[in-house]
């Protein structure tokens, strides 16, 4: 099995560490192919060229949009090209955004972004191994 991780240069907690570290502790055969792209925006096409050609079998699409009411259109789009690209290839992104205005304060985003990471990574690999779970 290979998960595919795409994180954003711009994401104020480093969710894909927290990801990664998640999967290999506990599916140490699962293979990862990570990627870094410069914002949320850019996900979808890094999805799809992880599915298509690195042949991986599910990807998480990790961005921290900003709490602005830009970033939330910006967000809202992206959101739209991973639906895009998980339909023509018929392969599922399970896309993990944090909003900044989640947290209380940088402590408290830094926990929801952790947190979310990590239920998204077993999440990610549990759909491809037991999907009638």
């Amino acid at each position: 099995m290979k998960v595919g991780i795409i994180d954003t240069t711009f994401a104020r907690v480093d969710m894909a560490s927290f990801a990664r570290k998640e999967i290999e502790e506990n599916w140490p055969n699962v293979r990862i192919v990570q990627r870094t792209v410069p914002g949320v925006k850019d996900l979808p096409v890094a999805c799809k060229k992880l599915l298509e050609e690195e042949e991986c079998d599910i990807v998480m699409a990790l961005g921290m949009p900003g709490k602005e009411q830009i970033d939330k259109t910006c967000a809202h789009e992206a959101s739209t090209g991973i639906i895009q690209a998980q339909l023509m290839t018929n392969k599922h992104i399970i896309e993990v955004f944090v909003h900044e205005d989640e947290g209380r304060d940088e402590k408290d985003l830094f926990t929801v972004a952790k947190n979310r990471a990590i239920k998204h990574a077993r999440n990610a690999v549990e759909m491809v191994l037991n999907p009638d779970a």
